[in-house]
């Protein structure tokens, strides 16, 4: 007889999913409806569950499979991608979910799933070692968050997740920066991980063709820059004045 133990092991399942096993709809609606209401498993949203595990009153299913199951393209990007990878310094209560369909956003379990609008599919990986995740690579995470951090955990965060970091492949990050092909990400990208140039192991090849890509356009590193800027000539950004602790330094003009 099919029950508990079968579901908690998908982790995550719907009506469809349990109709599949039993064989029979009625069933497999009075099956979920007697688990939600013994206490054994809870609704997500709309046509998602997931169990309950006895032991600790927690859902079985992780925030990175549920974020995973939300749509068939769905996958964790931006921040929740740093935690997933353990390169964040903190942890958010927001949860970062692209996907080619749209999602309103919504909570559960003290998490507010995000829907991120997913432009490529490059970079998006499955993880061998937990079943049911999708999540881009470290350097599409870096990529995507370089050009999102104003509307997505922020700049001194993304940097302290950079900073944890030992190693980039640059010609992933090339990859995508030619995917995204927006001259003010490859001034971003540059100026920030040109900082980072020798614990990442990034060639200078990989900083000179970014300048390639620059053009003579004069932008800002961030649109929610509080303190005084100063302006870097090699990047044609504006920056943050105590932005690495290098104001003054490095041909940068206070503006």
């Amino acid at each position: 007889m099919v029950g508990y133990a079968e579901l908690a092991k998908m982790n995550i399942f719907s009506i469809e999913d349990v109709e599949k096993l039993v064989d029979n709809k009625n069933t497999a609606y009075s099956m979920v409806n007697r688990l939600t209401k013994n206490g054994l498993a809870i609704k997500i949203r709309s046509h998602l569950y997931t169990c309950i595990e006895p032991q600790n009153n927690q859902p079985v299913a992780t925030k990175y499979q549920i974020a995973t199951a939300i749509s068939e393209s769905a996958y964790i990007s931006h921040h929740t991608a740093f935690e997933y990878y353990g390169q964040a310094n903190q942890v958010f209560h927001e949860v970062y979910v692209a996907s080619n369909s749209y999602f309103r956003d919504f909570e559960f379990n003290g998490f507010i799933y995000k829907h991120v609008k997913s432009k490529f599919q490059d970079g998006v990986i499955s993880q061998k070692n937990t079943m049911g995740v999708h999540i881009t690579d470290i350097e599409r995470t870096v990529i995507d968050s370089l050009k999102d951090f104003d509307k997505i955990g922020g700049l001194e965060e993304l940097l302290s997740c950079i900073e944890m970091l030992t190693f980039l492949d640059s010609q992933k990050l090339l990859r995508y920066l030619s995917l995204y092909d927006l001259q003010v990400l490859y001034q971003k990208c540059g100026y920030i991980l040109q900082h980072y140039k020798e614990s990442l192991k990034l060639p200078e090849s990989f900083f000179e063709i970014c300048k390639s890509k620059i053009g003579k356009s004069i932008r800002y590193l961030s649109s929610n820059i509080v303190t005084d800027t100063v302006f870097n000539k090699e990047w044609k950004l504006v920056v943050p004045s105590d932005l690495f602790d290098i104001n003054g330094q490095g041909g940068d003009v206070l503006v």
